[in-house]
């Protein structure tokens, strides 16, 4: 299987940007995710411009100091986790690949030894 076939099979949205903040790739989950912000369209465009403020600045500053940064959202009755970290490319930081991926309010967590 290809990689592409895979990021599509993955359950999350997966948004690919590199170190100007320029969208590279989306798997099909994150295109249909953002549909009415443009979709596939967003791919070439910068990802700063579609966050507003404080993400904006929060965004950029993980892209400066090439940090990674993971939360969790709550947003129409849906939690997710926000996974937003560094890919590199012959060691070199290349930028920032998000992931969203939905996760039940309730979970369990375990400590292993």
């Amino acid at each position: 299987m290809e990689a592409s076939s895979l990021l599509n099979a993955f359950p999350g949205a997966v948004t690919i940007c590199n170190t100007e903040g320029i969208i590279l790739a989306m798997n099909d989950k994150s295109i249909k995710a953002f549909e009415d912000d443009g979709g596939a369209d967003l791919i070439g465009q910068n990802v700063l411009d579609c966050h507003p403020e404080p993400a904006r600045s929060k965004l950029a500053d993980l892209i400066e100091n090439e940090q990674a940064n993971v939360y969790t959202i709550e947003k129409k009755g849906v939690k997710k986790l926000i996974y937003q970290a560094l890919w590199y490319e012959d060691g070199v930081f290349a930028g920032i690949v998000e992931v969203s991926l939905e996760i039940p309010f309730e979970m369990p967590h375990f400590v292993r030894g």
